[in-house]
């Protein structure tokens, strides 16, 4: 007898097949929702995906950012989101009149904003960066340009580090997720697996990145993962990715670290979590909700995420 989850899959499958739609999932996801997708992956592979997919539906399993990303790429393309109330902490910290304040404060600045905000702030923004490729991003600016740095100041703070650059304006932005771990609990954990290396998000804390032994974005922490020799891991993203590491390396054990909420056992991103296979089959079925964006804002979006994709 097929269980209710297995004939939502079935259902789902073909929906896809039907109205030609592929299913783009972030790595926070959870892993019913990753098990649908037809891509997976971190923000810059996924807005590249967007681009190259062969479907007349993007169905944007991830936060409200991410789809309008997907459909600022592919106006031509139907997007649908299956939960347009999955915001985001770092896009809501950086509203667009807010940054253009910053900017007419700061006029010879260069702006790079992470993909983490809203189609306006991407509208008035120079060149955006994924964690993926933010380092890149910043080094291809000559390093006498002035720049403003939104929305997260810890992801800022990292790069501005590994730069050296002094003329870096943060944004006092931050993701709730990697903002709350725990470096005290991280310590603890490190003392009872003290074979174990720990990985981490550089949108965490400057306290907890020097923890780690690799600091990258989701794509890196996997890769690093399989070319790295230890075969325990803590780590510190949000735990959705644990998921992908342990189908990627079963002979390896992966430990969420723990946020300072002491009732919490992990540290989710609601909005993501928000997500389910039921909203899913809905927005297949209903063709709705979908993305839509106002033309003239989405051409100036699209041309500062155009200017992040050609950076090699």
């Amino acid at each position: 007898m097929v269980n209710n989850s297995e004939s939502i899959r079935q259902r789902i499958d073909q929906l896809k097949r039907e109205k030609n739609a592929v299913i783009l999932a972030h790595y926070y996801t959870t892993p019913d929702v990753q098990a649908v997708a037809d891509f997976l992956g971190d923000s810059l592979a996924l807005s590249i995906k967007a681009r190259e997919v062969d479907a007349e539906v993007i169905l944007f399993a991830g936060v409200h950012f991410m789809a309008e990303t997907a459909k600022v790429l592919c106006p031509e393309k139907t997007v649908l989101i299956p939960e347009p109330e999955a915001g985001c902490s770092l896009a809501d910290s950086c509203k667009a009149e807010d940054l253009k304040r910053l900017k007419e404060q700061h006029p010879d600045h260069l702006v790079v904003s992470y993909v983490n905000t809203t189609v306006e702030v991407k509208a008035l923004t120079d060149i955006c960066c994924t964690s993926s490729n933010a380092l890149k991003v910043v080094e291809s600016i000559p390093a006498d340009q002035p720049i403003i740095f939104a929305p997260d100041r810890n992801l800022g703070g990292y790069i501005q580090r590994l730069t050296g650059r002094k003329n870096m304006v943060l944004w006092d932005g931050c993701c709730h997720v990697h903002e709350d771990f725990s470096v005290e609990k991280l310590r603890a954990m490190k003392a009872r697996h003290p074979e174990a290396k720990v990985v981490a998000h550089p949108e965490c804390r400057r306290e907890l990145i020097e923890e780690a032994d690799y600091v990258g974005a989701t794509s890196g922490i996997l890769k690093f993962c399989g070319t790295d020799s230890a075969r325990e891991y803590l780590v510190a993203t949000e735990p959705g990715i644990i998921s992908e590491m342990v189908k990627c390396y079963p002979d390896k054990k992966f430990i969420p670290a723990l946020p300072g909420n002491s009732n919490c056992c992990c540290n989710e991103c609601n909005y993501m979590k928000m997500v389910t296979l039921e909203k899913i089959l809905k927005t297949l079925e209903d063709g709705a909700p979908e993305i839509i964006l106002d033309e003239q804002v989405r051409k100036a979006a699209e041309r500062s995420i155009l200017n992040m994709i050609s950076v090699k």
